[in-house]
């Protein structure tokens, strides 16, 4: 099993170490070697421990891809069981559906069906931060569950990758992919196999070793997709009756919604051809997460609901969502912050390729996320996971761009 650590020195002598682990979503290409899914959040929070002069050890966990809640659990106990040592606090960060897993993991006696002494290390969790996480489920995961959902969702992870790995794509294959997710929700015959068509361009673009790497992906996708029926949000619901917060756990969300899909979103998309390709795609999974059940409305505390009403001027309805979870659904402890922000955002993938290190967006959504929202929001995740929760103001500098020029820098020669 491969993990990714990134450590910090402490300017405190003799203080335990915190640990830190990243637990990603349902998305798998987390899980190939030089697509860093975590790459931006990793370099954020290693600033953020530096300047309180914490030591930390930062783990991002290598997870199953659509495997069932409890065996994602499981590999992040593994991860857990094999990297935190005897000694210092443990913080969890999930994004998607990793925070689910980053739940479970923590709840109080949980059976995870494992020999791990889960219940020891999970006692030493002091936070737990889930990032757009469908604590109460997402229709896009039932469609995901379907035939053509899972070729779709095949699909839509190589286009990511490849998005993502260097911020562009052969325009031809754009807008083949554009065209297809245009008509999702009607695709027979020869659209399907346009699918395949675009899969097998996508893939003639990758190196032999990526392509195995794919393979392997594919096939782990294949074996389980158990996640995907229990994201859907009849299977939340009942998750969530059974599934405990541990008592004395910093636990609290980061609520993302995307603008709602229109010309508005389109023109904010840019006059570049990519952008308006994968705009087309952002408009259908916007159209599926906006499908819930009918009367379906995720619950809220007084509290909650003001965040998001300060946050987006209103309550968001059941139908808002970052283009794979409803705003609403996110909600779950304190609300640390609710962005202006589509799935991939608020953990670095948005536009700003001339960044050092670059940004590469995932799907044009018009959001306007960018860099300074990005460390605003990740020093506002450190102020609650490292303990300023409570704090009138931050107890520590935001972190800055500049900050994460310098992280990443120090995380390139690591690993060299």
């Amino acid at each position: 099993m491969t993990r990714r650590r990134r450590s910090v020195p402490s300017r405190l002598a003799g203080a335990a170490p915190h640990h830190v682990y990243l637990v990603p979503g349902f998305f798998g290409f987390a899980n190939l070697g030089d697509l860093a899914y975590f790459g931006h959040v990793r370099d954020a929070l290693a600033a953020a421990l530096a300047a309180r002069g914490l030591a930390g050890e930062i783990h991002v966990v290598r997870t199953l891809p659509t495997a069932s809640l409890r065996r994602r659990a499981v590999r992040l106990a593994e991860t857990v069981a094999g990297t935190a040592g005897e000694a210092g606090p443990i913080h969890l960060i999930g994004h998607s559906s990793g925070g689910l897993d980053a739940r479970l993991f923590a709840a109080p006696g949980v059976a995870l069906g494992t020999d791990l002494p889960v219940e020891r290390l999970a006692a030493r969790v002091a936070s737990l931060v889930t990032v757009a996480t469908p604590h109460h489920g997402t229709p896009v995961a039932s469609f995901f569950a379907s035939l053509l959902g899972q070729r779709v969702l095949r699909l839509l992870s190589l286009a990511t990758m490849q998005l993502l790995r260097s911020g562009r794509m052969p325009l031809a294959v754009l807008f083949r992919l554009g065209n297809a997710f245009a008509h999702v929700d009607r695709l027979t015959g020869r659209r399907v196999a346009l699918l395949d068509q675009v899969m097998t361009q996508l893939l003639g673009d990758f190196s032999a070793p990526r392509r195995r790497a794919v393979d392997r992906l594919f096939r782990e996708m294949g074996e389980d997709q158990s996640l995907l029926v229990q994201l859907a949000p009849e299977s939340m619901d009942l998750l969530n009756a059974v599934v405990h917060d541990r008592p004395g756990v910093r636990i609290g969300s980061v609520v993302t919604a995307a603008r709602r899909p229109s010309v508005g979103t389109a023109m904010a998309a840019g006059l570049d051809p990519s952008s308006h390709a994968t705009h087309a795609i952002y408009v259908a999974l916007a159209g599926v997460a906006a499908a819930g059940p009918r009367g379906w409305s995720p619950p809220a505390t007084a509290e909650q609901a003001a965040v998001l009403r300060r946050a987006y001027g209103a309550m968001p309805p059941p139908q808002a969502n970052d283009g794979v979870v409803p705003t609403r659904a996110q909600v779950w402890g304190r609300v640390i912050r609710a962005v202006r922000a589509d799935h991939l955002d608020v953990i670095g993938h948005f536009r700003g390729p001339h960044r050092d290190p670059p940004h590469y967006d995932w799907l044009a959504t018009g959001s306007g996320f960018d860099a300074a929202a990005f460390a605003a929001l990740w020093t506002a995740v450190a102020d609650f996971a490292f303990g300023a929760a409570d704090s009138a103001s931050p107890a520590f500098p935001a972190i800055r761009p500049g900050d994460l020029a310098a992280a990443a820098g120090r995380g390139r020669r690591m690993r060299e």
